[in-house]
């Protein structure tokens, strides 16, 4: 009889996708979360995966529990129940680690563009072998005879360290987290750890300073821009299009690439998975085939169009990610102008990273900002507000509620780029349910 796994927290990114391959498995998969809508559940809701709320009769000796990272026994009912019927339950991140020994294993780490490389990355693989894959945006599959296993490696709370993969990309170190991690020192001493845990090869962004500082057991391997690095990508090519560019390994030239998307960390991203392929011994000529019809994942610069009006959708949510993305929307469409809607996301982030937060988004043409969007890890201690933000903000805009987006209206010529990790999509339908009912009124 097969058994039937209850994620607490099921909507959760990592938890999502890991339910959709235990499903995909076929296994019994059941799990809980609150009501409110998150855009992971839709693969589990096409899955038919039943998604109940929060409850302390969901939880008994039938059903065995993965629960999420953010669950406490003082923050969640089935929690407390588990703990007081003296049930076990893995966190999510346990729970990989032993899923992924029976696989040679792929992971990307990095404080940004984790998730756009994990998925870059599966893309290419799943179309060269048979590949398994856990996404960071929700999206996870099982193919029945993998051999190979491409994974996101989150280091919030050092979860990455039950995970000792073969390979591992690590995109850069930055501070974030700041709830949890003290200092970029800190930081980078738990990439640092997990680094000595890769078998047999350690792909790094050369041009990161820290990086340059990490230790392994297996050989590492530096790649970027520069001529300093193992692999050098050059040649870059913009376009409205996408971006192409050549990869170099020392002295020989391993191909020209292209890719459907665009800013210059997403040719990092696409070298990262070059270099590794390489060196893990695949055809490049396969990759270079693949990479061009990579869809892109789930809220990582997903474009929409209403009523003729562009709207860019990230999740965005640390001032790096934003310049990169605003750099992003420049190329794809660099006669309009470019107005950023944000949400910053827990207000340990924002206090820490103000004066980043304001840098950043100052890249824009204009600069609306949503209310802070708190985490379940956190209390609100009211030592700051998103007006705190706005005044750092030198660019015209303003603040914008889900109830009133036509702020957002005074703009004739533009590309709406909606940011953060929070509730943002709430105000990105607020909008666009606005742009449809002028364009029922015009008509």
């Amino acid at each position: 009889m097969t058994k039937t796994y209850h994620f607490i927290g099921i909507k959760g990114s990592g938890m999502s996708a890991l339910a959709l391959m235990l499903h995909q498995m076929g296994h019994n998969v059941q799990g809980s979360d609150v009501e409110k809508y998150y855009f992971t559940q839709r693969g589990l809701e096409q899955a038919g995966i039943a998604i109940l709320p929060f409850n302390e009769k969901n939880i008994s000796a039938d059903v065995e529990l993965i629960a999420g990272n953010a669950f406490r026994p003082d923050n969640n009912v089935e929690i407390a129940q588990a703990d007081k019927l003296g049930l076990n339950y893995k966190r999510y991140h346990e729970f990989l680690g032993d899923f992924m020994r029976q696989f040679a294993s792929f992971g990307v780490a990095g404080a940004h563009g984790k998730t756009s490389t994990t998925g870059l990355f599966a893309h290419v693989m799943s179309n060269i072998a048979d590949t398994s894959f856990l996404i960071g945006d929700g999206t996870g599959r099982v193919s029945s005879n993998a051999q190979y296993f491409v994974f996101e490696s989150d280091e919030y709370e050092r979860h990455f360290k039950p995970y000792h993969p073969e390979y591992s990309i690590i995109t850069n170190i930055d501070f974030d987290h700041p709830d949890y991690f003290t200092s970029l020192e800190d930081v980078f001493n738990a990439f640092n750890d997990y680094a000595k845990q890769v078998k047999k090869g350690l792909f790094v962004y050369g041009e990161d300073e820290q990086l340059r500082r990490i230790t392994a057991n297996a050989p590492i391997y530096y790649y970027g821009f520069e001529d300093n690095n193992d692999f050098v990508a050059y040649d870059l090519k913009p376009s409205t299009t996408g971006s192409q560019f050549k990869v170099r390994h020392g002295q020989k030239e391993l191909g020209e690439f292209q890719i459907p998307t665009f800013g210059k960390h997403n040719v990092l991203n696409a070298t990262a998975v070059i270099a590794n392929l390489y060196m893990a011994g695949f055809d490049l000529a396969l990759v270079a085939e693949h990479l061009p019809t990579f869809g892109g994942v789930k809220r990582r610069f997903t474009e929409k169009v209403v009523n003729d009006t562009v709207i860019i959708d990230d999740f965005a949510h640390h001032p790096t990610e934003i310049i990169a993305t605003i750099d992003a929307a420049r190329q794809k469409y660099p006669s309009k102008e470019i107005v950023a809607i944000f949400q910053p996301h827990t207000f340990t982030r924002t206090i820490a990273l103000l004066d980043d937060f304001a840098e950043a988004l100052n890249d824009a043409d204009a600069v609306y900002l949503a209310q802070i969007y708190g985490s379940a890890r956190e209390v609100d201690k009211g030592e700051v507000k998103v007006e705190d933000l706005a005044a750092k903000i030198t660019k015209t805009g303003g603040l914008v509620t889900i109830e009133n987006t036509s702020p957002l209206l005074d703009h004739d010529n533009a590309v709406y780029v909606f940011m953060g990790a929070g509730d943002i999509q709430s105000y990105e339908y607020s909008f666009e349910q606005l742009l449809s009912n002028l364009s029922k009124n015009v008509q």
